[in-house]
């Protein structure tokens, strides 16, 4: 397994890495709370944290859904997140112009699911020096990622993980296939399970998505008994006033009681692999 070294955080080694953070950027305030409370969680639970947010959601149901405050805006939040609370940051790009502005604030640039296979987006991605996080798409397969990987490396990229969010099944569902974990880390780099998007219904509501945020700790346990490298979670002080995403996001105050879950079982899966001379 490749090692993935963003600042402090040692992603595909010996702990748990979580990336959460709110769906999209709603004010400096609340970013600053996640951010913090977060840290202290993921501390507490030895663990590495990175921050995520967006600072547009370009791929909103209708045009009317709230997606974000925009790059100049959103990119402040997100490096004074970086700064007062002194940890790495990820957030999303969705054409080739925003990389190099953005690679300048974040740790972590991320691709989104619908454009995962955008070969000039990955290639720029690729090209600007930072940790590149692809979402695999919900139409595509686990093994498809090996021309993701090979768009990357060849590009020059050293730092890549592949984050599972479920695949399409039928209309508004989602569904995950717990093969795909092993699939997607056969190729070599740290996986991450996405718990919240995995649970969400695209478009369910008509003019927004819905979920199904209940059964986010049952998949995210799965996942990593399964074998993953880290979790990923949206996470909002009050989901259901959300800007977006709220009906799969997880209630900040519920977070640490989640993740001591996880962690237990993540501990448990290594000792197995370590005394058993399986690899999990």
């Amino acid at each position: 397994m490749n090692i993935v070294n963003i600042k402090h955080c040692v992603i595909g080694g010996s702990k748990l890495c979580i990336i959460a953070g709110p769906c999209v950027l709603e004010d400096e305030s609340m970013a600053l709370q996640i951010a913090e409370s977060m840290k202290s969680i993921a501390e507490k639970m030895d663990t590495f944290y990175i921050f995520k947010g967006s600072f547009d959601k370009a791929n909103r149901s209708s045009i009317s859904s709230f997606r974000g405050p925009g790059l100049d805006k959103g990119l402040r939040i997100l490096e004074r997140v970086r700064d007062e609370i002194g940890i790495p940051v990820l957030t999303d790009v969705h054409c080739v112009t925003q990389i190099k502005t953005v690679s300048e604030v974040v740790d972590v640039i991320q691709i989104p699911a619908f454009l995962c296979r955008q070969t000039d987006l990955l290639v720029n991605a690729a090209k600007s020096g930072r940790a590149v996080n692809v979402k695999k798409g919900q139409f595509m397969s686990p093994w498809e990622v090996g021309n993701i990987i090979e768009k990357l490396s060849s590009s020059g990229c050293s730092k890549i993980m592949l984050t599972e969010r479920g695949t399409s099944f039928g209309y508004n569902n989602l569904v995950v296939d717990f093969r795909s974990l092993p699939v997607m880390r056969s190729y070599g780099w740290p996986v991450i399970f996405d718990g919240t998007h995995s649970v969400q219904q695209p478009g369910g509501l008509g003019k927004s998505s819905g979920g199904q945020s209940e059964f986010v700790p049952h998949l995210c346990r799965a996942a990593v008994a399964v074998g993953c490298d880290g979790i990923f979670l949206e996470v909002h002080p009050e989901p259901e006033r959300a800007l977006s995403d709220g009906p799969n996001m997880v209630k900040l105050s519920s977070v640490e009681t989640l993740l001591k879950q996880i962690v237990e079982i993540w501990n448990l899966t290594k000792n197995m692999e370590k005394h058993h001379g399986e690899k999990i």
